[in-house]
Order: C-alpha cells, then sequence, then structure tokens
C-alpha cells in the first residue's frame, strides 16, 4: 500500500511539474521583472503598418493587464532592426543576454524574424512573431518550440488570395517581388494554388527591398501579358508600384494588380479612388464588429491611426502571454509554452484561435475588398470582409508540414 501511495505520488509530482502547477506554487518570476522587446522596423519602408504603433499596442496590453505580474513588474523596450537581420540579431543577443529579456515581438521582416527565432531557440527564449510572414518559421528551416508565428503568413495570405482571383478569371500571373525570404516565400505559395487552379505564372521579377523606381520592373510585367501582375511586396514598396503602374496606364489596359500583403494603411496612403475595388487577405480588420471597434478606437486616441493587423496582433500576443505566465504561476519558457498551446485565445483580435504545436496560430482569416469613394462614411471606412476563411482551411494542414514536432 506504501509502495503504491509512493508510486502515486510521484506520478502526481510529475504531472503537476509538467503542467506548471509546481512553478504556480512558487510564483516564479526570473531576474524579479517580466520583461519585453519590440523589435520591428522602427524607420523604414515598414515602419507605418508596425514601428512605434506595434510598441504603442504591446504597452496597452501591459497597462490593461495591470503592470504587475505575480507580485513583479513588466517592462516593455524597443528598438528599430532598420530591415537588417545582422542588426536585429546583434539586438536579440543583447535583450537576451545583458538585459534579460524574456519575450519578443513584432519582428516585422522575414529574414530578421529568422534570425532572431534561430536565436531565441538556442537561447530557450520565446519569440512571438507578429509581422513577418515566411512559412519557414514554423517548418524545417527555422522551426524551434520556443516559436510561435501569430498573425499570418504566406501559406494563407497566397491561397484566399490567389484562389479567388483565379475563381474570378485571373489566370495568367506575372510577379514582382521584393527579393528576401519574405517575398520569395509569398510568390512560391501563391504560385502553387494558381497552378493547383489551372492558372499558370508567365514569369516574374525580383526587385530590392524600399525600391523608390519600379519602372522597369512594371515594364517587364506590362509587356508580360499576363492577366494579373501580382504583388509579392508589402508596405512602402507595394505602395510605391501601384502608384507608378497607375502612371503607367496599367490597369486600364486589362492588367489588373493584386497586392499580396496589404495593410490598413497602405490603402490609406494610396486613396479609395486608387485602391478601389482591390481584393487582398488580412488576419483583422479593425471595423468587423463591436469587440474589434471598441480596442481600435482606444489604440487611435493614443495613435492617431486606426490599428493594422500586425499592431492588433502584438497586444494580442503580449496579453496572451501574460496570461500565460499568470495560469503557469512562472516566466519559465517551457511551462509558458505549454500554456500557451493549451489555451483558447478568443479576443477582439481572434475568435477560438489556437496555437498549435509547431508554433502556428490559427485563427479565422479574411479576404477584404477596398470600397468606393462612395461607399466610404469616414476616414478609416476602406474595406469590406468579402469572405471569413476559417483557420484550418487558410493555413498550411500538418499533412503539409515539415516542422520537425510534426514529423516526429
Amino acid at each position: 500500500m506504501n509502495h503504491f501511495m509512493s508510486r502515486t505520488a510521484l506520478l502526481i509530482a510529475a504531472l503537476a511539474a509538467s503542467s506548471g502547477l509546481v512553478g504556480a506554487a512558487k510564483d516564479k518570476i526570473s531576474d524579479g521583472v517580466v520583461k519585453i522587446g519590440v523589435l520591428t522596423d522602427m524607420s523604414g519602408v515598414y515602419s507605418t503598418l508596425g514601428g512605434k504603433g506595434t510598441q504603442v499596442a504591446v504597452e496597452m496590453a501591459v497597462k490593461d493587464f495591470g503592470g504587475t505580474i505575480l507580485g513583479k513588474p513588466i517592462q516593455v523596450v524597443g528598438a528599430d532592426h532598420q530591415n537588417k537581420a545582422d542588426i536585429a540579431s546583434a539586438k536579440a543577443r543583447e535583450w537576451f543576454d545583458n538585459e534579460k529579456v524574456d519575450m519578443i515581438t513584432g519582428l516585422l521582416n522575414s529574414g530578421c524574424a529568422l534570425a532572431v527565432q534561430k536565436i531565441a531557440g538556442d537561447k530557450k527564449r520565446i519569440v512571438m512573431v507578429t509581422g513577418a510572414a515566411t512559412t519557414d518559421l514554423t517548418n524545417k528551416a527555422a522551426w524551434t518550440p520556443y516559436g510561435i508565428h501569430y498573425v499570418y503568413d504566406t501559406y494563407a495570405l497566397g491561397k484566399v488570395t490567389g484562389q479567388a482571383v483565379v475563381q474570378h478569371g485571373g489566370k495568367s500571373w506575372f510577379f514582382l517581388t521584393a527579393d528576401y525570404a519574405f517575398g520569395q516565400s509569398l510568390e512560391q505559395n501563391t504560385t502553387k494554388f494558381v497552378t493547383q487552379l489551372g492558372g499558370k505564372v508567365v514569369g516574374s521579377v525580383r526587385h530590392p527591398l524600399s525600391t523608390a523606381d519600379f519602372s522597369s520592373y512594371l515594364l517587364q510585367a506590362q509587356s508580360s501579358g499576363a492577366q494579373i501582375i501580382g504583388l509579392a511586396n508589402a508596405g512602402g514598396d507595394t505602395i510605391n508600384a501601384i502608384k507608378q503602374a497607375r502612371e503607367f496606364g496599367i490597369g486600364q489596359k486589362g492588367q489588373r494588380l493584386v497586392g499580396l500583403l496589404i495593410f490598413d494603411t497602405d490603402i490609406k496612403s494610396l486613396g479609395l479612388n486608387v485602391a478601389q475595388g482591390m481584393q487582398f487577405t488580412s488576419g483583422f480588420y479593425w471595423d468587423r464588429d463591436d469587440a474589434a471597434r471598441a480596442w481600435s478606437k482606444r489604440f487611435y486616441a493614443i495613435h492617431k491611426a486606426m490599428p493594422t493587423m500586425d499592431q492588433a496582433g502584438a497586444y494580442s500576443a503580449t496579453m496572451n502571454y501574460l496570461k500565460a505566465i499568470k495560469a503557469a504561476g512562472t516566466d519559465d519558457p517551457d511551462a509558458v509554452m505549454v500554456k500557451l498551446k493549451s489555451m483558447d485565445i478568443s479576443d477582439f483580435f481572434a475568435v477560438h484561435g489556437k496555437i498549435r504545436f509547431d508554433g502556428r496560430m490559427v485563427h479565422d482569416m479574411y479576404l477584404m475588398e477596398v470600397k468606393k469613394p462612395s461607399e466610404s462614411k469616414g476616414e478609416w471606412d476602406l474595406l469590406k470582409i468579402i469572405r471569413t476563411v476559417p483557420g484550418d482551411e487558410a493555413f498550411m494542414p500538418l499533412s503539409e508540414s515539415t516542422c520537425p514536432a510534426v514529423k516526429k
């Protein structure tokens, strides 16, 4: 009987430890503070859709949580990675080693995100990527058990938009692609879904990040005769390409531009006269429902712009990270990751979202359409939701994954 009881006690202790209950009893916070780092593009081509707004969102989450956790303070630090992987890596190492940062979020720019996630994996620290898009983050090339890809990826963007365009007659494509991990991944994923539906890619051209003059690339796209010019870029590059395409008369001669990663701030910059009718995929829209509107208006009061999906996602990621620490009773990364992957993520950003064990946060995505000027009732009344795509339909199924954890 005693032997049976001792074995039972050991089993209960083991289960408690694995679920974080032992940590909960200790209320353990490493270094006496929970420190969150916002590492993103603060000054470059992506700064409007992320940048300071992402840090504002994270700071809002910390304030809404109460500013402390388990009796210890929560701090936020921010830095500009300048869209350079070496700068991002150096800052991540400094934060992890010297400033004891517990979690890094933001990470607009896939090259920067891949570099930082590798370091985080080596050092057993958590990253919650809200800005980068490459599917490598949850697959063999870069997966770590401490990485979470929270908002969107090139698989979902390419699938939802690509299928919608082909199904409405856009059969032949030419890509203008940002020449780094994000653009290449987006072109590759979109090509897959275009060709699956009987479409074809007649050509592509790659351009450097932060390109000012798209004339030579647009001429190649125009001369290709493709029905669709797919913009596998983002932010300032997308805005410049669309504005210059209009100057070339593209769109008036049968060809159509399709932005594969568009943000509210891009449409605001372009104006409805230029962007009306354009369809694209998003992981969030500020005017989706009452909860999204209420939070977005609070964000607007601080940042003076409605939130992008990156900014809204950063708030949600931070809030759920803090909830996971509280539930685990510790900021130990392993215990926190167990809690995060067991949580139902339902808030203004996502409804019944779920972080899979490969790190992909699965949630609904939205096929959007830009309103006509006559349909808009206000400065930020820019878009309408054409279709809600369930997360299990939008994101890469585990059957296609190359993640080592999936293969095991």
